[in-house]
């Protein structure tokens, strides 16, 4: 089985999808590609392009097996759980679906407020214009040009702190029975929050502040070899402000 993971710097669902390499024990070839370069859209020898065309995270890892796109960074972590180690999804029946419902919180509300804050940050002035051109989606394209326009109204920029907020908040809460990880044992649900809260702790401060527990469990994700590893594939100095378009701005309202 061939198996390419074309990823971005280490950062929000790249560093997930990473991070779930890395526990998972599956050997994949690993490309760092230029999200804000477009390269996504770029990926050669595909069989199939509409999964990668049309991810609703946007711009986020490819996993390609066998000519085979896979998107979506939650999905892909639990491909290479279950291909290796599978250790990072519980067995019992109802505490798999209470993870897949966090990770479904946290890429519906708290990833797209973290994509827009994160490309208001720092994107528009590494942003390729010419990807434009290789954007097949008109939702992910749309993203892109309020990118490259700056467009970013108060209202969403409001409402973006917001989704951050309760979902640091969540994790605080979550963490207050004492446990180390978010479901309990170590699990997808970890890395994925992980990922698209990391850089937001410069971005939203105050979103943070107070928040010890929170603090803590950041502190242990970030210690794990497998985040570790990830992180040293940056090829940049500072990959928690490396962001790129993510999903569709708070699209469930």
């Amino acid at each position: 089985m061939s198996m390419i993971l074309y990823h971005g710097e280490p950062n929000g669902p790249s560093l997930a999808v990473l991070a779930a390499l890395g526990e998972s024990g599956v050997q994949a070839e690993c490309k760092a590609i230029n999200l804000l370069a477009g390269e996504r859209h770029a990926i050669p020898g595909l069989t199939e392009a509409v999964a990668r065309n049309m991810g609703v995270e946007g711009e986020g890892p490819v996993l390609v097996v066998d000519g085979e796109a896979m998107t979506e960074s939650v999905f892909i972590a639990q491909f290479l759980d279950e291909s290796g180690a599978n250790t990072l999804q519980p067995k019992d029946a109802y505490a798999h679906w209470q993870m897949l419902m966090w990770c479904r919180r946290v890429t519906e509300r708290c990833a797209p407020a973290a994509a827009f804050l994160g490309c208001r940050a720092y994107a528009r002035p590494a942003l390729d214009t010419a990807a434009l051109e290789r954007i097949v989606s008109p939702d992910l394209r749309a993203r892109w040009e309020a990118v490259q326009a700056g467009d970013y109204s108060q209202a969403q920029v409001d409402d973006s702190i917001r989704h951050v907020t309760a979902a640091v908040q969540m994790v605080e809460d979550q963490l207050a029975d004492g446990r180390d990880w978010l479901m309990g044992p170590l699990t997808i649900a970890d890395f994925e929050t992980y990922g698209w809260l990391v850089g937001m702790a410069a971005v939203v401060p105050d979103a943070f502040e107070g928040k010890d527990r929170a603090a803590a469990w950041m502190a242990r994700v970030s210690a794990r070899p497998s985040v570790q590893a990830a992180l040293a594939r940056a090829t940049s100095a500072n990959p928690e402000q490396s962001w790129a378009p993510g999903p569709e701005i708070n699209r469930w309202g």
